[in-house]
């Protein structure tokens, strides 16, 4: 209730005060608003809530109906039901408990989700000054100079400065807008889609853009069977044969019209279609030579001098140094302009320098050494009183859209090389044991992690699709409070008992409960996590080895080998949950605990792929969103990975930049940043 009466008064704040100065003629208040306006009348007086100045309107993404009046703001929230008036000073909540009210203290989530929406809403852009550089210390380095084939956010967040899509996805409002394709139109059943591209656009070796590099990317690339591309998930479209009563794959048709033009004829509607076309667009004149000979998979590997990376992005890696640096540098040719018809980028260069931890990237930060800084629970009591002092704001965004979750192997299956299985018979047994799964769930003590590790800045997640996602997220799925004992009833019913008093459960074959689980060095937050969740599994009887392992191991692993019992790992999430389907379908490679199934293993992994193309096909929002929500309940409901909690986005920005105002989905777009601290 605290929250909500919160989230209301900012609202109503922020939101008042653009309110008209008048009231409409036809302006009437309706149903719970109504109902709340003659509450508050009678305990208040009429001038409280004041004449209604603006008709009820509906946001879908977050839930809420909203109507202004001569006194502030009305809202009413689906989710929970409650409906409430702020004025400013003041909030009003009319729910279960019959009509409260208090004063305002301090700013909590749904406010800050206000408010950032109120920074979207009232920025433009300033024409910035040229030069000057962006300095980040991080623990990050990638893996692969390859993003058609990457598989890690570390090589991704590094190479995505060097390439476009068709489309982009606006870092303020979060819908689609123009990158590469400056207009698109389509047919009236949504399955024709004619992009028409810009002209201005060169590689950066000099070489025109044309309609032959987007054919080659999806025909040569993201569809050839012979290249893992990581982007093929969001382009295999799935069909229901009438016939077999099974899905079936098909692709889109791509085909360059003419080289400016490029036509995409879908085999059923694709809600994300537009968003998926922000997938990244390669060169065929450099790379098209390495498909034909088979070599794609080895070339643009990490060992690559930088320069021949070729894109169209607004930067080039200039230097890399392994484990020491990576310098981006400008793009003069780049081909966004800004309102002066100045070309973008305006910084020179993206300095990362790759540090061992986390430790060390705050080191660097408050040594001025670096510019921006992700800020850890546990850093935030003491950097938050610094910022006058050290010229820097801290930024808070709610929760973050990423997720940290346990797993377990479930794959059945054997290494071709050596035909040995790639788990243990019995550790196969247990994993696939959904009650197994259930009780270690039990096990974690989210709230240790969020006090401990997280220092009180994080949420705990129960459901597989972040809060930050608004109303593709469902807030009633299955959860599992930590309760030791609950959870060792839950193996005793299983049979699975300590035999020897050694502290190590057995099965019912006697073999003792006990595995490797492992994570990746430098990330603190994930092993100290890892640390509460192996006191969890003593607690329960389960032996596991708790390792930290190098990141690059640990993907492959994930990836290719398939070598690991159990892992504490986290994966970047999205506005739209279909960015997740990589991890949910079962047919996909990251789907981590059985990858590439050929039919479904289960009838729930069924379900859950049946829901996701559904939903990924279905136009209506309200039908999306039932669909997703039933995945969240039955991926909670079985288990495959067990999440953790979810960190408040804490980020620390030097004030020396223009164009950056914190929104629920950036700070800034990165090609029109600039300093605002360089000579004139």
């Amino acid at each position: 209730m605290r929250n909500r009466l919160m989230a209301l008064l900012v609202a109503g704040l922020l939101l008042a005060l653009a309110a008209p100065v008048g009231a409409t003629d036809d302006c009437e208040f309706v149903l719970g608003f109504a109902t709340l306006k003659s509450l508050i009348d009678a305990a208040e007086g009429p001038d409280t809530v004041g004449e209604c100045l603006e008709n009820e309107s509906f946001d879908p993404m977050l839930g809420e109906a909203h109507q202004q009046t001569a006194g502030g703001l009305m809202v009413w929230r689906k989710a929970d039901n409650w409906t409430g008036f702020s004025d400013g000073q003041r909030t009003w909540i009319h729910g279960p408990e019959g009509l409260q009210s208090r004063l305002a203290t301090e700013l909590l989530d749904w406010e800050r989700i206000a408010q950032l929406r109120l920074n979207a809403s009232g920025f433009e852009y300033a024409v910035g000054q040229p030069g000057g550089s962006l300095a980040v210390a991080t623990i990050s380095e990638p893996l692969t100079f390859n993003l058609a084939i990457s598989n890690d956010a570390s090589s991704s967040g590094i190479l995505g400065f060097l390439f476009d899509g068709l489309t982009e996805t606006s870092w303020l409002t979060d819908e689609v807008e123009p990158s590469l394709a400056a207009s698109w139109e389509h047919s009236e059943d949504g399955l024709t889609w004619t992009f028409h591209l810009r002209r201005d656009v060169t590689w950066h070796d000099g070489q025109p853009f044309t309609a032959q590099d987007v054919d080659f990317t999806f025909n040569r690339l993201i569809y050839n069977d012979d290249i893992a591309a990581s982007s093929r998930a969001s382009f295999q479209f799935r069909v229901f044969d009438e016939e077999s009563g099974t899905w079936r794959e098909s692709p889109m048709t791509v085909t360059a019209l003419d080289d400016y033009t490029v036509r995409c004829v879908l085999p059923a509607p694709f809600a994300p279609f537009l968003r998926s076309m922000g997938t990244a667009i390669y060169p065929k004149h450099i790379l098209e030579p390495h498909v034909d000979d088979g070599t794609f998979a080895s070339v643009w590997g990490i060992e690559t001098d930088p320069a021949e990376i070729i894109g169209t992005g607004p930067f080039t890696i200039a230097s890399y140094v392994p484990g020491e640096q990576i310098v981006m540098r400008r793009n003069p040719s780049y081909w966004l302009k800004d309102a002066a018809g100045n070309t973008l980028p305006y910084l020179e260069t993206i300095e990362y320098t790759i540090v061992e931890d986390f430790e060390a990237e705050l080191a660097r930060f408050m040594a001025g050494e670096a510019d921006i800084h992700g800020v850890l629970g546990e850093e935030f009591a003491d950097l938050e009183p610094l910022q006058a002092d050290g010229n820097f704001t801290i930024h808070r965004r709610g929760p973050a859209f990423g997720t940290t979750f346990l797993g377990f192997n479930m794959n059945p299956g054997t290494n071709p090389d050596t035909g040995e299985p790639y788990l243990a018979p019995e550790k196969l047994k247990w994993f696939q044991n959904v009650t197994f799964r259930q009780a270690v769930a039990h096990s974690i003590d989210k709230d240790a992690i969020i006090e401990g590790v997280l220092h009180g800045l994080g949420y705990p997640q129960w459901s597989s699709v972040s809060p930050a996602a608004g109303d593709f997220h469902n807030p009633d799925v299955r959860r599992y409070p930590y309760d030791i004992a609950r959870a060792n009833r839950m193996l005793d019913d299983l049979g699975w008992v300590d035999t020897d008093g050694d502290g190590v459960r057995e099965d019912d074959a006697g073999n003792p409960i006990s595995f490797t689980l492992v994570t990746n060095t430098g990330n603190t937050v994930r092993s100290s996590a890892g640390e509460i969740i192996h006191q969890g599994l003593t607690a329960i009887g389960i032996g596991a080895d708790y390792q930290l392992i190098d990141f690059g191991v640990l993907v492959g692993q994930l990836v290719r080998t398939y070598d690991w019992e159990a892992l504490i790992i986290g994966f970047t999430g999205g506005t739209d949950p279909h960015s997740g389907i990589n991890l949910w379908h079962s047919a996909e490679g990251l789907h981590l605990w059985y990858p590439n199934q050929p039919e479904p293993a289960t009838a729930w992994e069924a379900e859950i792929d049946e829901l996701y193309i559904k939903a990924s096909q279905e136009l209506d929002r309200d039908q999306r969103v039932a669909y997703y929500h039933r995945a969240q309940a039955i991926a909670a409901e079985n288990v495959p990975v067990i999440y953790t909690t979810l960190s408040e986005r804490l980020t620390a920005v030097r004030n020396v930049f223009g164009n950056t105002t914190p929104t629920l989905y950036g700070l800034w777009d990165i090609r029109y940043l600039y300093r605002t601290d360089l000579a004139g």
